[in-house]
């Protein structure tokens, strides 16, 4: 019997050392590496090799290359279709993640049973039971005729099924339950979900099959598994929503067929997850009354603009170290804003609580908010509302400078559109024309800014 080859790979970056222990020397993470069982190396048969399992391997020029032999083809959600980049794409992997009760399941099987009417499509559930899934699909009213199901968690056998359906999209549900016969642990390690992620993506790649693969996360809300499993799939998308929420976010986190970073956006009801084709609407949807800390931002998703409120509480503090706490921001960028409106505004919070929180559960990765969460934590500070029908963008500079932003027209567009009156806008960013029925404020400064509240 041969001897069983072991390796030790990080969970965090996917880096393999040939023994055990406590940091990695790669991403200097504490207690991530694991031990990981190598596969014995497989004989190749001729004629079929690659990662696509392509015969007859030939060097060619890039544009001789067919891209109409694999067109896209619609989901039926034109959010999804959003975030994947304007359709699925035959032979990609997809993997999807979120928190439990998020509507990972919900949405995929919506998606199934619906693609199922025009093309061969199997469900593949490795965590519940047949019925289980019978009973969700009678509960949502989705057609089920015509969708195939299959309840296993063995990857081999679920290929080898495959083959004899023949079906041109796939959902795994999920990648940590499934397992590959030749590793010998257990079901969701490291090992495990590297081998079977792989050995699926390959699988799809070459009969060209489009398949979902779903994934759990972590207490921090990050994908579970090696960072290896993000690296093999095409397309990686996280489902977020709080589980008694209402909405839920679909954003791509890599995308090998269109931008990162879209965004789509769902309400979960009775029937099951329905798009929202006004995100912006919902988002604002405040009361009759402006209370101080809240002010109206643009911020730009993907391809399209999205106005999110954004809301500040600050209070005198009972501690020795005021709080900084930040909900769908960076909070070092908000210690850093705190900072530059002391410096700049001769507005000073160093004893003062600070919460910021913005809403709908939106997280904000770029600096466009910048300038609108300065207002609102000055709006809350002086206990002066600001104008129900402002809107505000713009990068705050170190220096005290308000920088442009991309997409400065779209966003000024985006506000007259919804019935937006005053712009506090970067000089930069201003428009040439006028705008009908908005007043575009330019600034260069902090300074001007915080003037043209009063």
């Amino acid at each position: 019997m041969a001897k069983r080859k072991t390796a030790y790979v990080c969970s965090d970056c996917g880096a393999e050392f040939p023994r055990w222990q406590g940091q990695c020397s790669e991403c200097k993470s504490w207690n991530t590496i694991s031990e990981f069982v190598v596969s014995p190396a497989k004989t190749v048969k001729a004629g079929f090799s690659g990662y696509a399992g392509q015969t007859n391997a030939r060097i060619e020029p890039l544009n001789a290359i067919d891209l109409e032999a694999l067109p896209r083809f619609s989901s039926g959600f034109k959010e999804l279709d959003r975030v994947l980049g304007g359709g699925i794409v035959p032979g990609a992997a997809m993997l999807i993640g979120g928190s439990p009760g998020a509507g990972k399941s919900t949405l995929l099987l919506q998606v199934m049973c619906q693609l199922a009417k025009e093309r061969s499509a199997l469900y593949v559930t490795g965590e519940e039971s047949l019925q289980q899934v019978a009973m969700r699909a009678q509960r949502l009213g989705l057609p089920t005729d015509k969708l195939m199901m299959l309840a296993e968690t063995n990857v081999e056998t679920i290929c080898e099924l495959a083959l004899t359906q023949q079906p041109k999209i796939m959902v795994i549900d999920s990648i940590q339950v499934m397992n590959v016969a030749n590793v010998q642990s257990a079901p969701g390690s490291v090992s495990q979900v590297r081998e079977s992620a792989a050995y699926l993506t390959r699988f799809a790649k070459q009969h060209h099959i489009a398949m979902f693969i779903v994934g759990h996360v972590t207490k921090d809300g990050n994908l579970a598994g090696p960072k290896v499993l993000e690296h093999c799939i095409d397309c990686s998308m996280m489902l977020e929503g709080e589980s008694d929420g209402r909405f839920r976010t679909l954003r791509s986190h890599k995308n090998r067929f269109g931008a990162v970073n879209e965004l789509g956006v769902f309400g979960m009801t009775e029937r099951g997850l329905k798009e929202v084709s006004n995100p912006s609407a919902i988002f604002l949807s405040r009361g009759e009354n402006q209370a101080p800390g809240s002010s109206v931002m643009v911020v730009w998703e993907g391809t399209r603009p999205l106005l999110v409120e954004i809301q500040a509480l600050v209070d005198y503090s009972q501690m020795a170290n005021p709080r900084r706490i930040a909900v769908g921001l960076e909070q070092n960028r908000l210690a850093m804003l705190l900072a530059v409106l002391h410096r700049h505004g001769n507005v000073q919070m160093n004893d003062q609580d600070v919460f910021v929180n913005v809403v709908g559960g939106v997280k904000i990765s770029e600096t466009s908010a910048d300038l609108a969460l300065l207002l609102a934590m000055v709006s809350s500070f002086r206990n002066r509302a600001l104008p129900k029908d402002l809107i505000v963008f713009g990068e705050v500079g170190l220096a005290g400078e308000i920088r442009p932003v991309p997409n400065g027209s779209e966003r000024i567009t985006e506000a007259a559109k919804h019935g937006f009156k005053r712009a506090i806008v970067p000089k930069s960013n201003a428009p040439k024309q006028p705008v009908a029925g908005l007043q575009v404020v330019p600034v260069s400064q902090l300074s001007e800014a915080l003037d043209a509240l009063s």
